[in-house]
């Protein structure tokens, strides 16, 4: 009895060999999908701060004081969406609505900074942006896109994009935050 069992034992121990797919099989080879940017988030995804206002979360990157001197606003309120593999920061003044919020994407490829910088600053209602060198997008100051209060400064250079927005007039403050950001981060 007992040699019957190590004779089936045996047995099946080949039939797994048999079944297993070999390293050349088509399923081996076919290649990974790339990795999720962002995780997984949209390009057009926009910070989402559960305390709002009230939020008191510095930002990683960006000096609270020198954000407050540079978009001319004092800020009560900070906030951190730490579901962008960089975390995107969002300030907040006297207003309802933030006076500065920063977004950069790290996204799987060129192509994909590029439709982050597309959607935020539009073509057709926009300047181009070339700031800092290396780095292309495009600006706007305020009242030039629809639907959008404020500026904006959104520039790409190769698989990352960097957007912000300000609730300024002038798309200068926006391309100043914009340039530190990239300055801080080493990009």
């Amino acid at each position: 009895m007992l040699a019957l069992s190590a004779a089936l034992v045996g047995c099946a121990a080949e039939e797994e060999l048999v079944d297993a797919p070999s390293p050349t099989s088509t399923a081996a080879a076919e290649p990974a999908a790339p990795p999720a940017a962002d995780s997984g988030l949209p390009h057009d995804a926009l910070p989402e701060i559960p305390g709002g206002r009230d939020s008191w979360e510095e930002c990683p990157y960006l000096d609270t004081q020198w954000v407050s001197d540079t978009n001319g606003q004092r800020t009560l309120g900070v906030g951190v969406d730490k579901r962008f593999d960089t975390p995107a920061c969002v300030f907040w003044s006297y207003p309802e609505e933030p006076h500065l919020s920063v977004i950069v994407r790290d996204m799987p490829d060129t192509d994909a900074a590029i439709r982050v910088v597309d959607w935020a600053a539009p073509i057709d209602s926009t300047e181009p942006a070339e700031e800092p060198e290396g780095w292309s997008g495009g600006r706007a100051g305020g009242g030039m896109v629809p639907g959008r209060e404020g500026s904006l400064y959104a520039v790409q250079k190769d698989n990352r994009a960097v957007v912000v927005f300000t609730n300024q007039e002038q798309s200068l403050k926006a391309e100043l935050v914009a340039k530190e950001v990239i300055a801080n981060l080493g990009l």
